[in-house]
């Protein structure tokens, strides 16, 4: 492990088999160059997140690319979060636009400049397909969780990624059944790669979820300072808390009005009342 400007830097095991591995292929240079590549992406994010307030915590190298870890205490909104997933592959462009420049001017070795060019736009062009974990499933889960509760929005992004995933590897088999000239690996351990991330994380929007129900008092705070307007939700007394909680937005407050089988107002309630009845009720159950 490694620490750069107060930033974890680590390395999957795996990372450094691969490594190992390349130096007796032959293939060292290419594979640190394209992992060079990928490390200056994820520091564009770290970059980002730094700027827009955001705790980077580590970057990590993994066999299949790598992943800036940042931590959400209810500061991070779907604008910061577009903003930061959009910095790793600006990074990308930039050095794109450096490469270009440097085969201009005729200096260093043509071949591996375009090497370079290659991987860069390869890297860009992978990361900003619509699928989490990569930049844009990111960027497609906060523009839906503008509009839609976040709840369905973590449910949708994440079963929605493991469809594609599950579609990635199927097109890698099927291209080796149909064309007999070889397993397409690379592309097959994307899609298992892509699916078992979607799955896991799927597995975690509980967690995910309770998280974001912690950090709620931060939303009410930015909303009370910028007098933004609240946003109702209509629920009726015998509604399970959990069911009401879900319908909450990332980016709006809201006041739950209760109402009886007459369509009266029978109460309204502060969002926090609810959240925290919700946590105190399961803390009773065990």
């Amino acid at each position: 492990m490694i620490r750069f400007w107060g930033v974890r830097i680590t390395m999957h095991p795996f990372f450094v088999i691969i490594m190992l591995a390349s130096v007796l292929t032959g293939h060292f240079i290419e594979l640190v160059t394209l992992f060079a590549i990928v490390f200056i992406h994820e520091c564009g994010h770290a970059a980002a997140a730094g700027l827009l307030g955001c705790r980077v915590l580590s970057i990590q190298m993994l066999p299949f690319g790598g992943v800036a870890v940042i931590e959400d205490r209810g500061n991070l909104t779907a604008g910061k979060e577009i903003l930061i997933a959009l910095a790793g592959p600006m990074q990308n462009m930039l050095m794109v636009g450096a490469a270009l420049l440097i085969l201009q001017l005729g200096v260093g070795d043509p071949e591996f400049i375009r090497y370079i060019i290659q991987g860069n736009m390869l890297i860009a062009l992978f990361n900003l397909l619509p699928v989490m974990p990569l930049d844009g499933g990111k960027i497609v889960q906060a523009l839906v969780s503008l509009f839609a509760p976040y709840y369905s929005t973590l449910m949708w992004t994440y079963r929605i990624g493991i469809l594609c995933s599950l579609g990635i590897s199927g097109y890698a088999i099927s291209r080796w059944l149909a064309a007999g000239d070889g397993l397409p690996l690379n592309l097959l351990l994307i899609g298992v790669f892509l699916l078992y991330s979607n799955v896991t994380d799927f597995r975690n929007v509980p967690y995910r979820f309770i998280r974001f129900l912690m950090n709620r008092e931060e939303v009410f705070v930015r909303h009370a300072i910028a007098g933004s307007l609240v946003q109702p939700i209509i629920s009726f007394p015998a509604k399970p808390l959990d069911t009401i909680l879900r319908l909450l937005k990332r980016e709006r407050y809201h006041m739950i009005y209760v109402m009886n089988k007459e369509g009266r107002i029978m109460a309204v309630l502060p969002e926090q009342r609810l959240i925290g009845s919700y946590f105190k009720q399961n803390t009773e159950k065990k």
